[in-house]
This record gives C-alpha cells, sequence and structure tokens, in this order.
C-alpha cells in the first residue's frame, strides 16, 4: 500500500514588497519612539550648528577681545557677546560651536575605526571558531579586563612625553580612543555570527563553493548590521564622554584649539566668579550625549525583531 508525505513548507524568497514592508514596519516602531525622535533632531541640530561654524559663528573662536576683556570673563550680552567670553576674552558661542565640530568629529572617526576593527575580529572570532576563536577572544578579554580610562591616560602620557604635548591633536586621540574601544563591538559581531553561521543560507554558500570571505562579508556581514548600527550609535556618546574627560584632564585637544572638554578644563578656575563658562560647555555635552543615547534605544527597538 502505498504511502503520502505531506509537502513541507516551502520557503518564498523574500520580495522587493517584503524588504519595503519591513522597512515601513522598522519606521513606524521608531516613529513611537518620541525620545528617539527628539534626539534624532538634537543630534541633527547640533551637527547642523557644529559643522556650519565659519558662517554663524559671531566671532573668530581664537580672538581675544582686548577692547572690552579686562582680565576676567566676560558675562553673557556684555559687548554682543551672547553667551560672554571665556578667561582669555574669546567670544564663547564661537568655542562652543567649534568644539562641537571637533568633539562630533573626533567621536564619529573614533567610532568608525573601533567599529571596524571590532567588526572584523568579531567575525573572523564566529565565523572559524577553535583555536582562532579562542585566541582572539582571550585578547579581547585582556582589554576589557583594563580599566579604559586609566589606560587612555596612560597612553596619552606615553604620546606626549616622547614627542610634546602639543602633539596630541586630532588624530592621535581618534587612534588612541578607536584602538583600545573595539572588544565591545567584537563580542558583539562574534554572537550574532555564531547563530548566523549555522544557518541554511550560510550551508547553501558553503555548498555552492563560496569563499571563506565572500561569506563572512557578502552573506553573513550584512545579516548582523543592525546591531553593529545600534552599538555604534551607542558608542558616539561614549567617544564624546571619553574625549571630553582627557581633554578636561590635559591629555585630550590641546589648546587654543577649542573643544567642549578643555573648555571644561580652562573654566575649573573661574568657577566661582564666571559660571556660565563651564555651564555652556556642560550643557553642550549633557544634551548630546542624552540624544545619542535616546537615538540609539530607538534604533535598538526598531530593528530588533523581538520588538515586532
Amino acid at each position: 500500500m502505498a504511502t503520502t508525505v505531506a509537502p513541507g513548507p516551502i520557503a518564498i524568497p523574500a520580495t522587493d514588497d517584503d524588504v519595503r514592508i519591513e522597512r515601513h514596519g522598522v519606521w513606524k516602531r521608531f516613529r513611537r519612539h518620541r525620545l528617539a525622535l527628539v534626539g534624532a533632531v538634537v543630534i541633527a541640530l547640533v551637527t547642523i550648528v557644529a559643522f556650519s561654524a565659519k558662517l554663524l559663528a559671531p566671532a573668530d573662536p581664537n580672538f581675544i577681545d582686548q577692547a572690552n576683556w579686562s582680565g576676567y570673563p566676560l558675562a553673557p550680552g556684555v559687548a554682543h557677546h551672547i553667551l560672554g567670553t571665556d578667561e582669555n576674552g574669546r567670544d564663547l558661542l564661537s568655542r562652543l560651536m567649534y568644539g562641537g565640530q571637533i568633539s562630533l568629529t573626533v567621536a564619529f572617526f573614533a567610532v568608525l575605526m573601533e567599529l571596524s576593527i571590532g567588526t572584523v575580529i568579531g567575525a573572523i572570532s564566529g565565523y572559524y571558531g577553535g583555536w582562532i576563536d579562542y585566541v582572539l577572544m582571550r585578547i579581547t578579554d585582556v582589554f576589557l579586563s583594563i580599566p579604559l580610562l586609566p589606560l587612555l591616560l596612560v597612553l596619552t602620557a606615553i604620546v606626549a612625553a616622547s614627542s610634546n604635548k602639543a602633539a596630541l591633536g586630532f588624530g592621535v586621540i581618534v587612534v588612541i580612543i578607536g584602538g583600545t574601544s573595539w572588544p565591545a563591538v567584537a563580542r558583539l559581531v562574534r554572537a550574532s555570527f555564531l547563530s548566523l553561521r549555522e544557518k541554511e543560507f550560510c550551508e547553501a554558500a558553503r555548498a555552492l563553493g563560496n569563499r571563506d570571505g565572500r561569506i563572512i562579508f557578502r552573506h553573513l556581514l550584512p545579516n548582523a548590521v543592525a546591531p553593529i548600527i545600534v552599538q555604534g550609535t551607542l558608542e558616539v556618546a561614549n567617544v564624546i564622554i571619553l574625549e571630553s574627560t582627557l581633554s578636561f584632564l590635559g591629555f585630550g585637544i590641546q589648546p587654543p584649539t577649542a573643544s567642549w572638554g578643555n573648555m571644561l578644563a580652562n573654566a575649573e578656575s573661574n568657577m566661582a566668579i564666571a559660571p556660565w563658562v563651564a555651564i555652556f560647555p556642560g550643557l553642550c555635552i549633557l544634551v548630546t550625549v542624552l540624544a545619542i543615547n535616546y537615538l540609539g534605544d530607538g534604533l535598538r527597538d526598531a530593528i530588533d525583531p523581538n520588538m515586532k
């Protein structure tokens, strides 16, 4: 007697309409996160103002208003200085704009370097496994076991001692922060690859004769890009705080170049007589970091398939 076997489910490939529906769903979930929308608007405004500083700034950031300055910071609104001046008679609003440009640029390039290193290490570790995974993850554990801020201080001090303190410019800070902050990204990508490498599409790619490099970067990495984007967004806020902390301690961007961190450091001696010199850069850091964190939370909730 012949037996019949019920046919299994037929896999239907995703169409362009399916992709558009999914993108619409991500945007719909993101819109529900009101704080994330506010954060996105705030970040856009801060970025536009910072990178339009040459057009919008009322004065050169290093210009000393000797005609009105008498050795002490000018109060907000005095002598056409909307937010006042710093301890050297330089327009505070202009320095905030140019300082935001430096802080955001350092954060962007440091996070780009951090994501690049962490993604490559995590992808190789998660895809190959075995002794390669063991060695790479033990190196990652070493970096994770060292407190990041003391490590950054030691590295910047070594650079300063080997040349001079003025050498601590934009490129050095980016390399130091980006080159030491990748372990969290590596672990995130490794976890994604450990799951993705067992999927049917990965087995099919191997069966078709694709090389490991193509499978990693063409097939697996696009499926792991969502958590990487969210992690990168949150890391921008962390890097802004790290750069501000280094500059505040004297090991970041060096004067006369303005950054929010070294503006806070220079304001320390005048807090009692001119609190606005510290309040305004502190508010810039606070608002920007909060906005980025809210944006990251919104992206995580929108992209996470468990939130559908």
